[in-house]
């Protein structure tokens, strides 16, 4: 049989039965660790099999009942290894994605298997810039082309249980926060939604500035969704710029350690979200734990036609679950019916009326801000009141 090579650096026979059992176990492992429910097929195999060696799924199989272990619990799971050995294959997984290994609060390391996809091995991939080598470019090719096949085999699963599957998305939580393009031109007046309910809790921040002064260590990277879709030969239509992904706190720390992404000043933050404003591209805020009331630890600035949140949602895969804190509004009498909203409105949920005038399906309107930044005739205003919106993935015909 044909022999495939691993980084480099050993070479397995692909039809050896034992070690097809090992990728199998750290894939299960792996697509736990995760949001996403992947089916455990061939092509999930194939991408491990470019990034992992025997030892590395030595190593991640431990993880198999357990997200998250400290270095004390490791030991006791892999009893043949050293605090050297053990950490030293921590961090050579770390540098390709699959742990997580930054102290915690109380001062430890703690090393957390992270998943294939959201946010995980895919995502730091191709934050990072392209090698120069063909070879090299070449294997990343091949990578991207298995991840796109993969997001159809889970669209397939979806579809195919859909029933089923999809009334346990509606129960999650939000996935990600929309935060509003609030120095948007045409966004002159918010109004106050009278039927928000008081909460509880401090209300998370409500402007990109705000989010970037809560914190000392922000690091930028690639926006990874821009950069595979390039390697699978597809144009931005936006053409917007590339290094816009941002993490922060402590997944900042280990973007940088990592070298998936570069440090930044929060001044030289600011200046790249003022770009992506301006691209038109839409900020999503990612929490600690999924909860809105906690530290972000990410935001993407994504576009409508090649981010996978609205990818996945078109293809049948994923739902749209976000929280936001705005809903747009169209003063018919200000509006000419020019359809730049249309086009921009990342969930497709502006149309025109009978007479010719734009109207929002508000159930749908993830309040983004990004008709309010471009409509020329500044009709567009925005209604505030936190809310949480689910849509669910359509139902596609087979």
């Amino acid at each position: 049989m044909k022999e495939m090579e691993i980084f480099g650096k050993m070479s397995i026979t692909d039809d050896k039965e034992e070690i097809i059992k090992k990728y199998q176990t750290a894939a299960k492992a792996i697509i736990k660790a995760g949001m996403m429910p992947f089916p455990l097929t061939n092509t999930f195999i194939e991408i491990l099999k470019y990034y992992l060696d025997e030892e590395d799924l030595e190593f991640i199989k431990a993880f198999k009942m357990k997200q998250s272990m400290t270095m004390e619990q490791l030991k006791k799971k892999l009893k043949d290894m050293s605090e050297e050995e053990i950490d030293r294959i921590a961090q050579k997984l770390a540098k390709k994605g699959f742990i997580f290994n930054q102290p915690s609060s109380k001062g430890f390391i703690v090393y957390r298997l992270m998943p294939i996809v959201m946010i995980g091995t895919f995502e730091y991939q191709f934050m990072q810039n392209l090698p120069e080598s063909e070879a090299e470019l070449n294997r990343i090719k091949k990578i991207a082309e298995l991840y796109e096949k993969l997001l159809e085999e889970l669209a397939g699963k979806i579809q195919e249980g859909y029933d089923t599957i999809v009334p346990v998305f509606e129960k999650q939580p939000s996935t990600d926060r929309t935060v509003t393009l609030l120095s948007s031109k045409g966004t002159k007046s918010i109004e106050i939604n009278e039927k928000m309910e008081v909460q509880e809790q401090v209300l998370p921040a409500q402007t990109i500035e705000d989010i970037i002064n809560k914190f000392d260590d922000i690091a930028v990277g690639n926006c990874f969704c821009r950069q595979y879709r390039k390697m699978l030969g597809h144009t931005c239509e936006l053409n917007a710029p590339m290094e816009t992904c941002f993490t922060f706190g402590k997944s900042a720390r280990h973007v940088i350690q990592q070298g998936f992404g570069r440090r930044v000043s929060k001044e030289e933050a600011l200046k790249i979200m003022k770009e992506a404003e301006e691209a038109g591209l839409i900020h999503k805020a990612f929490h600690n734990s999924s909860n809105i009331y906690k530290d972000e630890n990410s935001i993407c600035n994504c576009c409508k036609d090649c981010c996978d949140i609205f990818n996945l949602w078109r293809m049948g895969a994923t739902p749209i679950i976000t929280s936001t804190n705005y809903v747009s509004q169209i003063n018919q009498d200000i509006c000419i019916g020019c359809g730049t909203c249309i086009e921009r409105c990342p969930m497709d949920t502006i149309s025109l009326n009978d007479d010719n005038k734009a109207v929002v399906n508000e159930s749908h309107c993830i309040g983004c801000g990004i008709c309010a930044r471009f409509c020329p005739e500044e009709a567009v205003t925005l209604k505030e009141g936190m809310r949480r919106v689910y849509i669910p993935p359509p139902r596609l015909e087979t």
